[in-house]
């Protein structure tokens, strides 16, 4: 009898991806018992297990087609529902029909950034995001809740900012802005030792204010794309933000200098 190809699934990266799928559903159960700081947290947690599921699956070769939709499922839940029900449950209740429509616009636009993303694998620039990533839109929004925790801020009192945030960053998950992904870093080369200092001050900063931090952090990420994009068009276009665009559309239209006098 010819050899019959082994069935099963690959443990270790679907573990992990299992874990992140765990603090996302953690973070919905935290919030709805008004704990709300747990919930932030669960958040950045599940951030860091899908950003080790997939390096550890390329590291031990055992990438898979189950695995990929599977990481995109416990992506929508982490990243897309898990976000939308804890500012809901925080910040967004007291609004009525606006804030579950600001939660939801957050929710459609992880299910249709994670939809794109997944059509344009092998096709898109590795070194760019179009729109803005869920786990990063996740953490923009898990960041306020963090900080307003950690301040004694109730959410309810801030609602429309809350809205806002949640609003804006579905909107900026569909869009066209380019997000830098930093795949292009080298992790494997060598850097100057005060390189390793700086990143040990990263991390004590980190340490110091963590809720604050990190908040700062994504939200100047997510500031980035439009800006970035709007200094590369000479002339912004509905197409540079948001609707169907070629990889090529942007750099169709980028500012040449090299014909500009001095």
């Amino acid at each position: 009898m010819p050899d019959q190809k082994r069935r099963g699934i690959y443990l270790l990266p679907n573990l992990l991806t299992t874990a992140g799928l765990f603090s996302g559903f953690f973070a919905v159960v935290s919030s709805m018992n008004g704990r709300f700081e747990a919930a932030a947290v669960a958040i950045f947690v599940a951030m860091i297990f899908d950003g080790l599921d997939g390096r550890v699956a390329r590291i031990t070769n055992t990438q898979s087609e189950f695995g990929a939709e599977y990481d995109s499922m416990a992506d929508m839940v982490s990243f897309g529902v898990a976000p939308a029900l804890v500012a809901y449950n925080w910040g967004l209740s007291g609004l009525g029909k606006i804030g579950w429509l600001a939660a939801f616009i957050y929710v459609a636009g992880a299910a249709l950034r994670l939809a794109r993303f997944n059509t344009q694998i092998g096709i898109a620039d590795s070194r760019f995001f179009q729109g803005l990533a869920s786990p990063a839109a996740a953490a923009l929004v898990a960041g306020l809740i963090w900080v307003g925790v950690e301040y004694d801020i109730n959410g309810q009192d801030y609602g429309v900012i809350v809205a806002l945030v949640t609003g804006l960053s579905g909107l900026l998950m569909v869009s066209n802005f380019k997000y830098n992904s930093f795949k292009d870093i080298n992790l494997h080369g060598k850097v100057p030792f005060v390189v390793l200092l700086l990143i040990l001050l990263v991390f004590v900063v980190v340490a110091t204010e963590p809720a604050l931090v990190l908040f700062i952090v994504f939200l100047l990420y997510a500031l980035a794309g439009p800006i970035n994009t709007f200094r590369m068009v000479d002339k912004v276009r509905l197409e540079d933000v948001v609707g169907d665009t070629e990889e090529t559309d942007v750099d169709c239209d980028q500012k040449d200098n090299t014909d500009k006098p001095d």
